[in-house]
């Protein structure tokens, strides 16, 4: 978002972009009718319920499931073989939208004291649960802390919002704050854009991607060869400066709500993995466009407008209509499933 606008790193800014990104995610939900992140919780649904479905049949309708840990119906603990999971179009990967008794077993969906809440479904609920994994944390982390030291992989590629799962504890970054990397700039720079090298002792220690801090001058760095990083200067809204012996910074100390999407917040050792939880491309594309026509409406007060007097209409553009309908087609949930 910020590199799209080349907003300044200021407490304003950030919360405007924070607010958009925030209602953007939830626009995005509405319009599919769908949840995309993945969360560890217990559901509970009616039996029998309103659904006129086949005695053997569980509709989730938007509760669609990843993994399923345990299934109790009327106080019974069902045995893993005794279930499947499915889905509409027959596909075997998640997100599965019913779940069926094994017509080959004894068992069977069952009524408890009341048909209300009576079976209870305990899993990873979500769209799916596709991650990449990033770099390592670099500190001991104990089950409270919530500013977690991380490696020059991981700084590049997490943003506010980012959910990430460390073990198996899953944690959303809310901010990023500057931390040493314990290196200074080897070769002074002069003011000049031009001017796109920094020459450091040990190059493995950043990524491309990575934005790093000298004095108050920002940098995004490019490309690596060696111990010299390739930069753009100037980034992110900061003055082009000169620089002798600067101690450089990154954003390597991410702010982190613990114990996320129904984990438990743990201990970790350093080196402990970092994997980041991704949306699916189009999901992505659609949140970061609406947020962006949010930000851009705000600045122009919503005036935004083709046309005049009873043909005037707001503004929003052709692309962005179309991405809304693309990921529709491609992620949208269309309709209740209840047969």
């Amino acid at each position: 978002m910020k590199s799209a606008l080349d907003f300044k790193e200021t407490a304003r800014n950030n919360g405007q972009v924070d607010r958009a990104i925030e209602s953007a995610s939830r626009s995005v939900e509405g319009l599919c009718r769908r949840r995309f992140y993945p969360q560890t919780t217990t559901r509970h649904f009616d039996w029998p319920n309103e659904q006129a479905a086949r005695s053997y049949r569980l509709w989730l309708d938007p509760n669609g499931v990843i993994t399923v840990t345990s299934l109790t119906s009327g106080g019974v603990l069902l045995d893993p073989a005794d279930y499947n999971l499915r889905r509409s179009d027959n596909l075997d990967e998640p997100p599965y939208t019913r779940i069926e008794i094994d017509l080959s077993t004894d068992a069977s969906f069952s009524v408890g004291a009341t048909f209300q809440r009576s079976i209870a479904v305990t899993g990873l609920f979500g769209y799916r649960n596709d991650e990449t994994t990033l770099g390592t944390v670099i500190e001991d982390l104990d089950a409270a802390e919530t500013g977690v030291d991380v490696d020059a992989a991981t700084s590049a590629a997490v943003g506010v919002g980012s959910v990430l799962r460390v073990d198996a504890e899953r944690m959303i970054v809310t901010a990023r704050t500057q931390l040493s990397t314990g290196q200074t700039l080897q070769t002074p720079m002069t003011a000049q854009n031009n001017n796109e090298t920094v020459a450091v002792t040990d190059g493995t220690q950043y990524a491309v991607g990575e934005v790093i801090t000298l004095d108050t001058e920002r940098m995004l760095i490019v490309d690596i060869a060696g111990n010299s990083l390739l930069v753009k200067r100037a980034w992110d809204g900061s003055t082009l400066a000169a620089h002798t012996g600067s101690t450089i910074y990154a954003p390597r100390t991410l702010t982190v709500t613990r114990g996320a999407l129904g984990t438990t917040p743990a201990s970790h050792t350093p080196a402990a993995t970092v994997h980041r939880w991704d949306p699916p491309g189009l999901v992505h594309q659609l949140t970061v466009a609406e947020a962006l026509n949010d930000l851009l409406q705000n600045a122009s007060g919503y005036a935004r407008v083709v046309g005049s007097g009873e043909n005037e209409r707001e503004m929003s553009g052709r692309g962005l209509r179309d991405i809304r309908s693309r990921t529709f087609a491609a992620h949208g949930r269309v309709r209740m499933e209840a047969v």
